[in-house]
């Protein structure tokens, strides 16, 4: 598919102008104000043996992809927004950053060799491209090593409902790609019930 005839995120056309350095900003003043912003961090640690490859997709700044690398491991964030690439840089360096569209996504994006873990936080589903959430999910589990968990946390949205998401899912089973393994209503691994807003959903790849 042509440049010109590729769909555009949402995260490009249906947010204000300057979104991207609000959202920056955002992030740094939270940190300044001493929020606890590593809770996905945290998550994807309990999941992950010490010094594992991670691959944060849909990174942003880079808080989540920073906070695994002090814990040890190898991080790598990516991001179809180049100034949030930049952000995450010069605020969390240490991870490998680099600008890549998750529906386009190959190996030779992670290094040529699959990830342990890969996790795609920060809403990222719901600010996809339309009608390329199947492809992204089918591309997180290609570039993630066969035992290895793929984590998705996103909040409920009418642009990407929690049900087309579960038919995404029985897809991958069905084609042999992923397993559903857990899904929790936060973070912090409260219980998933059907008036969650929210959900972290872990899967297994094949």
């Amino acid at each position: 598919m042509s440049e010109s005839a590729s769909p555009r995120p949402r995260w490009f056309t249906a947010t204000p102008e300057g979104h991207s350095t609000n959202y920056v900003e955002r992030f740094r003043a939270l940190a300044d104000q001493g929020a606890d912003l590593d809770g996905e961090a945290r998550f994807v640690d309990t999941l992950a043996g010490r010094g594992s490859r991670i691959l944060d997709a849909g990174c942003g700044a880079g808080r989540v992809a920073g906070a695994l690398h002090a814990v040890g491991h190898q991080a790598l964030g990516l991001d179809v927004d180049p100034v949030l690439i930049e952000a995450a840089e010069t605020d969390h360096p240490g991870p490998t950053y680099a600008v890549a569209d998750l529906s386009e996504l190959t190996l030779d994006d992670v290094g040529d060799e699959p990830v342990d873990l890969t996790v795609c936080a920060g809403n990222v589903m719901v600010f996809l491209a339309p009608g390329t959430e199947q492809q992204v999910l089918r591309n997180l589990c290609a570039v993630t090593r066969a035992g290895g968990r793929v984590v998705l946390g996103f909040r409920r949205d009418e642009v990407y409902p929690f049900t087309a998401f579960d038919d995404d899912l029985t897809a991958l089973a069905r084609d042999g790609v992923a397993d559903f393994e857990q899904r929790f209503a936060t973070w912090h691994l409260d219980p998933f019930t059907d008036d969650a807003d929210f959900a972290v959903t872990v899967l297994r790849v094949r």
